[in-house]
């Protein structure tokens, strides 16, 4: 394999295909605890060297596994049968920002905060924000259909994906979509690559929707002395007619971890932190109407208007991660969905699996869609396979579906969900293996790859 890998270097530039320690190491795991070196790497720089890197990959059934920025938390760019990596780190430009047709053009190396700080220079605003938005890269958000707090007002990544380019497993160019804001021809081809996580074909290029920017926002932070009276505050804010643009939660292991690395975070049980945006005078009116709503119930609430009072907000919530890191404890970072009325169910489950198995469990995010980041803290050392990780997240994923939910809202499968996605469901007991979802490999073709034919937009 390495010899034919050898071969394919010498029909790209120089650089682009690597084989040095350093850059199989870099390439071998993502923010998951696996970890497996690849044979090498390659950086094409436009989709003409994608192309001809699957179409050689596809002859010599040489193993490829997709790669964004490395920030997934389920393993899903781990290259476990080896072979070759192929990042798209390098493609990494701003082709277009039309404020005439309210979208982008972007390569997949783009990282999302630089291509939401480009559209705001124009007024322009792309939401989906997920919490690595200033380190993930909008290839690997598409690969995920990636969410984040915005979400509950204005949907996820799929909801932005007018067209793609995607490079298939033979090295033919395709183009899916286009630049209109509806488009109701043909299958919804968009959607079926947008959260594939790799495994259909490489994007190298999107065209991604825009709107336009909500001129202000404002928001608060409501504490509660249980996290039961929090989720019924959800509950309370969707009731009463609002829809924030944002509706967080924590619980209590995740504030008493954040005070210790946080400046200003409160001395509560539970907190929600709401946000509106849109025009002053709305987004005014909104708030005082949230603080009304939980006044009674909540222990204080603090409240800003503006960019700047706001962050300071988010900046408790934007840390969580860090904080959990800084406990010293292998966070095991799960994302399940219920359904909404279920919230209170979930942490009550998460509770019960933190008493019995004597594992510290942290649960904070998107209450306002049932999206909520449940983190096992295993103690230092703890690897894939531990049997009693295994088992908890087990009661975790079949407490899930037995409320109606799954166990993925934005994160994927890759190989950390793997054991837990093909029912029947393993036994209680099972070890987690290292048996893992294949990478995606090209497919094998009858006829010889035509690298230079551009299939047509469908």
């Amino acid at each position: 394999m390495k010899s034919a890998l050898r071969s394919l270097a010498r029909l790209l530039p120089k650089g682009v295909v690597r084989f040095d320690p350093a850059t199989l190491q870099a390439n071998s795991s993502d923010a998951w605890v696996a970890s497996a070196r690849p044979e090498s790497v390659a950086f094409p720089r436009d989709s003409a060297q994608v192309s001809k890197i699957l179409a050689f990959t596809n002859r010599h059934g040489i193993p490829v596994t997709t790669r964004g920025a490395g920030r997934g938390y389920v393993g899903g760019c781990v290259p476990v049968r080896g072979g070759l990596v192929v990042s798209l780190v390098k493609m990494n430009r701003i082709l277009e920002i039309s404020p005439a047709d309210g979208l982008a053009v972007v390569q997949p190396g783009v990282i999302t905060a630089k291509l939401a700080s480009a559209a705001a220079r124009r007024n322009l605003f792309y939401p989906p924000d997920p919490a690595s938005l200033k380190e993930s890269t909008l290839g690997g958000n598409i690969a995920t259909n990636a969410g984040g707090p915005r979400c509950l007002k204005y949907g996820v990544t799929r909801n932005y994906v007018l067209g793609l380019e995607v490079v298939l497993g033979d090295g033919t160019i395709v183009r899916l979509g286009g630049r209109t804001h509806k488009n109701r021809t043909g299958f919804d081809l968009i959607g079926l690559f947008t959260g594939s996580e790799g495994m259909l074909g490489l994007v190298t290029e999107a065209t991604l929707r825009l709107i336009p920017l909500p001129p202000t926002r404002s928001c608060l932070r409501a504490e509660f002395t249980s996290v039961a009276a929090a989720a019924a505050g959800v509950q309370k804010i969707l009731g009463s007619g609002l829809l924030p643009c944002a509706l967080e939660i924590a619980d209590p292991f995740t504030l008493a971890a954040a005070r210790k690395a946080i400046p200003n975070t409160p001395h509560c049980d539970s907190m929600l932190i709401v946000e509106f945006d849109g025009q002053s005078s709305s987004v005014k009116s909104e708030l005082a109407a949230a603080t009304k709503v939980l006044r009674a119930s909540s222990s204080r609430i603090v409240t800003a208007h503006g960019n700047a009072a706001c962050e300071k907000i988010w900046e408790i919530r934007r840390g969580f991660s860090y904080a959990l890191r800084d406990t010293g404890l292998v966070k095991l970072n799960e994302d399940v969905t219920v359904p909404r009325g279920r919230v209170v169910d979930l942490f009550r489950l998460t509770a019960h699996l933190q008493k019995k198995h004597g594992v510290p469990i942290s649960s904070f995010g998107h209450a306002g869609d049932g999206n909520i980041h449940v983190n096992l803290m295993a103690p230092v050392g703890t690897k894939p396979d531990d049997r009693h990780m295994h088992r908890i997240l087990d009661e975790l994923f079949r407490g899930v579906l037995q409320m109606g939910g799954v166990i993925s809202g934005e994160h994927g499968i890759g190989l950390a969900k793997q054991p837990w996605w093909n029912p029947p469901p393993p036994p209680p007991c099972a070890p987690f293996t290292r048996r893992s979802k294949e990478p995606w490999i090209p497919a094998t073709s009858s006829t010889p790859a035509n690298t230079s034919r551009v299939r047509p937009w469908v």
